[in-house]
């Protein structure tokens, strides 16, 4: 209880306020927490197998940004060229991937940018009316080298504390 009581002093002299229903006290080796999009909490190498406390994007924030791609792509953005749509996600992913570029990321970057594809391929789908029992299929190397859409796991390549 010292803990927080001090934390309460320190927000006060700071003058900020505290949200008492968020405020917990985590043991972090145990358990693991969430603190600005991140979850921190143990990690372990993948290398060696030994455990440090490490940071990666939460669910939280992995979800926001699936939805937010899954906006870009709605029905109602038919009328827009693709470049158009791959420019908007693009953006997107460039933002997300450039907040979250610490810790380990690979799997994170790896689910976003196959939420991405998924949903491009949806809406190229959806745009050209190949719906059916046989859809046209997109290939990576189209959605990526054609439309130029982002891939956020090729980033992380050559970068020593992002793999996981």
């Amino acid at each position: 209880m010292r803990a927080k009581e001090q934390m309460q002093r320190i927000m006060t002299a700071l003058k900020l306020t505290v949200n008492e229903k968020k405020t917990r006290i985590a043991r972090v080796p145990k358990e693991s927490f969430d603190f600005l999009g991140y979850t921190i909490g143990r990690c372990y190498s993948p290398r060696t197998g030994r455990a440090f406390i490490g940071t990666w994007p939460s669910r939280k924030s992995m979800r926001v940004i699936c939805e937010e791609i899954a906006a870009l792509t709605r029905r109602h953005c038919y009328r827009k060229p693709a470049s158009a749509i791959v420019g908007e996600i693009n953006r997107k992913l460039q933002g997300w991937g450039n907040y979250f570029c610490l810790g380990a990321v690979s799997r994170a970057y790896r689910a976003v940018d196959n939420q991405a594809r998924h949903r491009l391929r949806q809406w190229l789908n959806g745009k050209h009316r190949s719906r059916g029992v046989h859809p046209v299929r997109y290939p990576a190397t189209y959605l990526h080298e054609k439309l130029g859409l982002l891939q956020l796991e090729r980033r992380t390549r050559n970068l020593p504390w992002a793999t996981a």
